[in-house]
């Protein structure tokens, strides 16, 4: 695996995303809210995720949604982008991605079912 000071991070006043790594994963958690001002870093931070995932052979990303608070549509996209590479990538060096979710988030539960219809051979989600 890939030094610890390679991780991407995103830090501001509304939004907050950091990534660890956990035995053959990486693990992503976002906090806050995603909107417009957070659209560029987010696209960069999981363009970045996607590249050190495929240098460390991780065998999952999970993305922990649980204190997001809201994610509009643009930031939306960008994990749309993300997976959209990911699938271009040769079958045997993808990753899968498994979401942690908050049920009382309903913009949550409709925007990660329409995201693993995207690719459900890819996606999972985990409902709490």
């Amino acid at each position: 695996m890939s030094e610890a000071n390679d991780m991407p991070a995103v830090a501001s006043d509304a939004f907050n995303a950091t990534a660890q790594r956990k035995d053959q994963s990486l693990v992503l958690t976002l906090t806050g809210t995603a909107d417009l001002r957070s659209q560029p870093s987010l696209e960069k931070f999981l363009f970045r995720i996607n590249e050190v995932a495929l240098g460390d052979s991780a065998s999952e990303v999970v993305v922990d949604l649980r204190r997001l608070e809201f994610m509009n549509s643009s930031c939306f996209k960008a994990f749309v982008s993300w997976i959209g590479q990911l699938q271009e990538i040769e079958h045997a060096r993808q990753y899968r991605i498994r979401f942690l979710s908050d049920a009382r988030l309903l913009w949550q539960r409709r925007s990660l079912h329409a995201l693993s219809c995207f690719a459900v051979d890819l996606i999972t989600v985990e409902t709490s």
